[in-house]
């Protein structure tokens, strides 16, 4: 069982779970990672019978540090669907300059500069930040993630929880839940958009505007086009001979992919709070006008995380950039040290 209590801070309240330890401190520099990523640098786990694909990131470092170096402690942030590192930069910035602590936004498989992989589901992506978290070395980090991104971190939290120090999940929620019928439309509009070889985002936008109304969503959402380099999936091959880029635009993600992957958007890998759980510090941030994250499911948020916290924001799922100032409020309060 859990008691709750209740916390206001402007712009946000927190609901707090019994006893909850806190972590680490922030401030910036954007370092970019020039590595490129191909086909031929995916890992075979033979042990899990998939591929790890290597995560491109921005690498976002304080110009204060509170730490000993990028490996101590660091932010690793997840986006969500559709979604890239270049959707969190200004906020990675903030949360480095604030808590003086490292900042990786990472793009997930399939989005972004990741390379593309025919399996897209919550074991593979977890799979590849796990990979990324051994790869760089990185100890006791804090994991940030929205929506998919956000389960991606539950997901990781509940498989290695002895390498994780704390999670903070963005409107979403340890459970199988219907994923919106928005998301297929957008599928739709976007292969709509790659038929008519556009040059121009206006002419994008026009498509677009046919299948989503708001314009927030199609910027969103049309922050996906770029204009192919010629190799096919438009990560550049890694070889230095890509063909130059044309004028007509495409969507960097694989449409198809996520298309077929949206039935399974909305699952969760783990069913079972008996069988694992992260007893570790975590924070639940929930949109006030979202429905991602309603009451009923609090008690189950509380039996897979045991010490978590919630915190309301006024926005709705897209708080982060609906609200960045109360998303920047409750993640400093959770995260800086406890005096």
């Amino acid at each position: 069982m859990f008691s709750l209590s209740r916390a206001r801070c402007s712009g946000y309240s927190a609901t707090v779970t019994s006893p909850s330890s806190l972590s680490n401190l922030a401030s910036s520099v954007l370092a970019r990672n020039t590595s490129k990523t191909d086909a031929g640098w995916l890992r075979i786990q033979r042990s899990r019978g998939f591929a790890t694909v290597p995560l491109v990131y921005d690498h976002h470092a304080p110009a204060k540090p509170s730490v000993r170096d990028e490996k101590d402690s660091p932010i690793l942030f997840l986006h969500g669907l559709f979604g890239s590192k270049k959707n969190n930069r200004s906020i990675s910035r903030v949360l480095a300059r604030d808590l003086g602590r490292h900042v990786f936004a990472l793009d997930l498989r399939n989005h972004g500069e990741s390379p593309h992989d025919h399996r897209h589901d919550y074991t593979s992506m977890a799979a590849d930040v796990l990979e990324f978290i051994s790869q760089h070395g990185l100890e006791q980090p804090t994991l940030i993630g929205h929506s998919m991104g956000a389960k991606t971190a539950m997901a990781v939290a509940l498989q290695k929880p002895e390498i994780i120090a704390n999670i903070i999940s963005v409107d979403n929620a340890p459970v199988d839940a219907l994923i919106q019928s928005d998301f297929a439309r957008y599928i739709q509009g976007m292969k709509k958009i790659d038929e008519a070889g556009v040059t121009r985002q206006a002419e994008a936008d026009k498509i677009l505007e046919q299948y989503e109304k708001s314009l927030p969503i199609r910027q969103f959402l049309l922050g996906n086009l770029h204009r192919p380099s010629g190799n096919g999936n438009g990560n550049g091959n890694g070889n230095g001979n890509e063909a130059p880029p044309s004028n007509v635009q495409k969507f960097r993600v694989p449409l198809n992919i996520l298309g077929k992957a949206l039935d399974h958007m909305g699952d969760f890998p783990f069913k079972d709070p008996s069988a694992v759980r992260f007893e570790k510090p975590a924070l639940f941030i929930r949109g006030t006008k979202s429905h991602y994250v309603p009451d009923e499911v609090i008690p189950i948020i509380g039996q897979f995380f045991p010490r978590f916290e919630m915190a309301d924001v006024e926005a709705g799922h897209w708080l982060i950039s609906e609200n960045p100032e109360a998303f920047r409020q409750a993640v400093v309060r959770f995260l800086e040290p406890n005096e």
